[in-house]
Formats: C-alpha cells, sequence, structure tokens
C-alpha cells in the first residue's frame, strides 16, 4: 500500500470509516485549478469537483459551509444564502478555509474535514458518471460517483450555481421562438 502524505490520508480514513475505498492518483504536478485537475485527469472541466468554502459571520465566529461545485459553474452566494437561509454568507479567506476545514485552498477534499461542515452540492455534478475531487493536497484526486460522492460528504443537493450565459446563437434562437 503506497505510502500517503497526512492530509490524504485522512481523506482515505473518513471514506473508509462509511466503507468506501478511494483510489487516489497523486501527480507530480499541481491539480490545484478545476482546468489543471481536468487537464490530469484528461476530465471534462464539468466532471471536477471544486470544493469552496463559505461562512456566515456570527458572534462567536465564522459558521461555514463546503460547497461541492461542477469545475464549469460559479456558485451564486445571494442563491446560497437564500438557500440556507444565511443573509450574511461570503467565500471564505484562505485562512479561514484551512483553519476551518483543516486543509489548503487548492486541496479542500470533500469530506473528511477537521470539524463537521454543512455541505451542499451542484446538482450538474449529476450529469456525470464519474467525477473527480480533491484528495487533501494540490496534487492528490480520486474518482468517485456522484451519488456515493452526495453520501461521503453528507451534503444536500440543491441548485447553488449562476446560471451560465447563454451563447448568442441559443439566445438569438430564443428570441426568435419566442421562449
Amino acid at each position: 500500500m503506497p505510502e500517503h502524505p497526512a492530509p490524504v490520508q485522512r481523506v482515505i480514513d473518513a471514506a473508509q470509516r462509511k466503507g468506501v475505498n478511494l483510489e487516489v492518483v497523486t501527480f507530480d504536478d499541481s491539480t490545484h485549478t478545476a482546468e489543471d485537475a481536468a487537464r490530469a485527469v484528461g476530465a471534462e472541466l464539468g466532471q471536477i469537483v471544486k470544493s469552496l468554502v463559505f461562512v456566515t459571520d456570527r458572534d462567536e465566529g465564522p459558521e461555514p459551509c463546503l460547497v461541492l461545485v461542477s469545475g464549469v459553474n460559479r456558485v451564486d452566494v445571494s442563491l446560497l444564502a437564500a438557500v440556507l437561509t444565511e443573509p450574511r454568507m461570503r467565500r471564505a479567506s484562505a485562512i479561514e478555509a484551512h483553519e476551518l476545514t483543516g486543509f489548503s485552498i487548492g486541496g479542500i477534499p470533500p469530506f473528511g474535514h477537521a470539524r463537521p461542515i454543512r455541505t451542499v452540492m451542484d446538482p450538474d455534478l449529476g450529469r456525470f458518471e464519474t467525477i473527480w475531487a480533491a484528495a487533501g493536497t494540490a496534487n492528490a484526486v480520486f474518482p468517485v460517483t456522484p451519488a456515493t460522492l452526495r453520501v461521503l460528504a453528507n451534503a444536500v443537493v440543491t441548485q447553488i450555481a449562476a446560471r451560465p450565459e447563454l451563447p448568442v446563437e441559443q439566445q438569438t434562437a430564443n428570441a426568435q421562438s419566442g421562449a
């Protein structure tokens, strides 16, 4: 069995506690961005899970929420705030993300964090048979089915992504058809 850095081992151990064995793939180069990860694994950008930390500022400190979003999508913070009924939602700083999850940005996995974190998952990830997520470091990823990821992350699946702009051709076609 290969030796893994401690952050990767925490992710593997968390999955094993739920009966799932992960096949972590480690690269020499960083898979810090969704584009880097897609290139490295030979997948579509939409198959890459971006694990993004958002927080609500509370009197006792920031309350985290992890958002698992498809690599092609952007989180609509207003929509996320409405879904979670948290009007003061914002993106966590790199320091906050590390303190709240125990992992550094670029390697934040969907589960295995330092503490339980409310998690929301983009339904667009369900379009794929296999998706790829960070495994605890900026150069380690693992493949997983969307359903298994939802269970491992204890995620609620709901629309939180900004609607992408339609291509000009589609806007024109919609306008002509009255849509």
